[in-house]
């Protein structure tokens, strides 16, 4: 085959790929409601900043141009994380190239991916770990480019790259130690003398300043979450969950990237590219000894089902060769009876007696939540359900108050997905801004209140008996999947004297965490 022909067939191979992934993933756009998280990222692009309480700036810039171009469409929001599949799909196929594989390479690395349940699920939701994992592919693919051309030259766009991934998620700090590490070990480590390699943490450093700036600001907000987070949810992480969890992710093609881990670890005529395997093992080394969550080793994936592909290609060839079509046949096989753990294809109300049903081959860890218990459905999953019902019970509280009690009336939810709610559905019911004092919530509630009415979200009275001489519950959610399910709605009137200044305290209390 001329290389023009297979320049114009890898071009459609790549395109195919990548609008099969969006095809697939707006399809199931509407079948659940939004991610409790997704909602607190959308909130985002109402309050641009340099920086969030959880989460660096990018998804909130996202949000942003989402808000202000398309509004409030679940449309819009579903497709972002589909295209940053899509682009990686294309990222995946220009590094098989880079590697020297053909067509054939292509396609199993790129049936690899799209047959990835991990894949499938992260880029059906609107969060940074979609925006994370394709950064760190495209960081990894300007790596081995610079390897493979030997080309000092790419250090800038490195810097560039790892820069905007920064400001995606901080996580890819692990990629760049795991990549700094292995080219200490290879041959390539003079790469790491190069006056390029400076010029491209100036630029580095240049994007992500106005990140650091705002946490110095505030008093590291990513310290105080990373500490929350080791005691309320790394805390529960196993080094056997850790490791069985790498295997279920790309269940349908796990032979894919085992191949391209072991062969380019191994061969010896692989040499140029073991700094793929060795950064791969490297990022699960971190990890481990960090207790990260299983998840966040996604990232570096990727670059081993191009590995895969690449290997694949050149090994299994003459009798052998049919293999490399059979095997991508076999992944799909595999995928149609767990897809329902990857995408939003079943009905919510049959996900528990599936996963009853799966379980008993593959083990509670597709239903074990962050708190380390096993559940009925998966942790995501009742994260996507019952937010409608929540914001037609606050809109009911709402709109018993008349015109003039309305103009006064705040909503206080407490958290930030109860928050999120009434601010995208309760958009439909012309709801007040809710507040709240969780995650970047805090930062945007003010510092005081008026005597106004009060809706208060909650599963339990809480303190409003002891501020409200009147208040009353509207109404509650029945929803057996939900992960919050018996959450109450109370509209509170007649403040006592001192429920103002009882919020006021509290608001102060908790905001100078974040004030140096």
């Amino acid at each position: 085959m001329n290389s023009r022909k297979e320049n114009v067939l890898f071009g459609w191979m790549i395109a195919g790929f990548a609008l099969t992934i969006v095809v697939i993933h707006m399809l199931t756009a509407y079948n659940y409601e939004l991610h409790r998280d997704g909602m607190l990222y959308f909130a985002m692009g109402d309050f641009p900043a340099t920086g969030y309480i959880s989460t660096p700036p990018l998804i909130g810039i996202v949000s942003f141009l989402i808000r202000h171009t398309a509004g409030y469409s679940i449309f819009a929001i579903k497709l972002v994380p589909a295209l940053l599949g899509a682009a990686s799909l294309v990222t995946i196929g220009f590094l098989v190239r880079e590697m020297g594989g053909r067509l054939l390479a292509v396609f199993i690395a790129g049936m690899a991916y799209l047959t990835s349940v991990a894949f499938l699920r992260s880029n059906a939701l609107f969060q940074p770990v979609s925006f994370d994992e394709f950064f760190w592919l495209l960081t990894s693919y300007l790596f081995i480019r610079m390897i493979n051309r030997n080309d000092e030259q790419l250090w800038p766009w490195l810097g560039f790259v790892i820069g905007i991934g920064f400001l995606a998620k901080y996580s890819i700090v692990f990629l760049v130690v795991a990549w700094g590490m292995s080219l200490l070990l290879s041959p390539y480590r003079k790469m790491l003398w190069s006056k390029q390699l400076l010029l491209g943490i100036m630029i580095g450093l240049a994007i992500i300043l106005p990140n650091l700036i705002w946490q110095y600001e505030h008093d590291w907000p990513v310290v105080h979450h990373m500490v929350e987070l080791q005691r309320t949810q790394l805390v529960n992480v196993t080094l056997s969950g850790f490791l069985s969890a790498q295997l279920l992710f790309h269940f349908a093609s796990l032979w894919v990237w085992i191949a391209g881990l072991l062969v380019l670890l191994i061969a010896r005529n692989e040499r140029k590219f073991r700094p793929i395997a060795v950064t791969f093992l490297m990022v699960l080394l971190i990890l481990i000894l960090s207790r990260g969550k299983s998840y966040y080793t996604l990232g570096a994936y990727p670059m081993l089902f191009a590995g895969g592909g690449y290997v694949m290609e050149k090994y299994l060839t003459g009798k052998w060769r049919w293999i490399n079509f059979a095997l991508p046949v076999v992944s799909v096989l595999l995928l149609i009876p767990i897809l329902p753990l990857a995408m939003p294809v079943l009905p919510m109300n049959k996900m528990a007696t599936y996963c009853q049903s799966v379980t008993k081959v593959i083990g509670p860890g597709i239903i074990t939540w962050e708190d380390g218990k096993v559940h009925k459905i998966p942790q995501d999953y009742a994260d996507m359900t019952g937010w409608s019902e929540l914001a037609k019970l606050t809109a009911k509280a709402y709109h018993q108050l008349t015109p003039v009690q309305q103009a006064n009336c705040h909503i206080y939810a407490e958290n930030y997905g109860e928050a999120g709610a009434v601010h995208f559905y309760g958009h439909a019911y012309d709801l007040p801004e809710p507040i709240s004092f969780d995650d970047s919530y805090l930062l945007w509630a003010p510092d005081s209140l008026g005597s106004g009415a009060f809706i208060y979200i909650n599963d339990e009275v809480g303190d409003i008996d002891k501020l409200f001489n009147t208040y009353r519950e509207i109404g509650e959610i029945d929803d057996v999947n939900f992960r919050e399910n018996g959450l109450k709605v109370f509209l509170c009137t007649d403040p006592k004297p001192g429920a103002q200044s009882f919020y006021a305290a509290k608001a102060d209390e908790l905001k100078s965490m974040y004030r140096r």
